[in-house]
């Protein structure tokens, strides 16, 4: 299940409060569908522990399908399929009292987009002017480096 060692108790030793896994989940907005791609070897279990101590949210239920992959066309000249990896989709039930808000992770402001398009434009000027710069050192054919300016 997890390429790390839990840690062997010692009596005296403080104990573990929580083993974190291997494995990862992202809260997403969902667009229509309010389901969760995880992982394969993830159990109900281990979903519903993960939700309630890393981002502390109540969790009544936890539902889960395996879902296989899709298959398609290779993109390529020859004909072969490809056969995308399988996923486990999730569906949580929260408490009636519990009043979900998703995190906002980016604070995108005008501001913040108009300083990085400028960041962006003096990038590639700089770059377009050190082409040009390449262009003209590299006119001198026949000519050792060290006899340049």
């Amino acid at each position: 299940m997890s390429t790390r060692w839990y840690p062997r108790y010692v009596r005296g030793n403080p104990q573990l409060r929580i083993f974190l896994p291997d494995f990862w989940m992202i809260l997403k907005k969902p667009d229509t569908l309010s389901t969760e791609q995880n992982f394969i070897s993830m159990t109900n279990f281990d979903i519903k522990n993960y939700l309630e101590k890393i981002y502390k949210i109540p969790v009544v239920y936890v539902h889960s399908k395996v879902v296989c992959g899709q298959i398609r066309k290779a993109k390529s000249k020859l004909d072969y399929l490809v056969k995308d990896d399988d996923y486990r989709e999730a569906v949580v039930d929260l408490p009636k009292h519990v009043e979900f808000k998703y995190p906002q992770i980016y604070d995108e402001t005008k501001s913040s987009l108009e300083e990085g398009i400028t960041k962006v434009d003096k990038q590639m000027t700089f770059l377009k002017n050190r082409e040009r710069r390449k262009q003209y050192q590299n006119n001198r054919h026949n000519v050792p480096d060290w006899f340049g300016l």
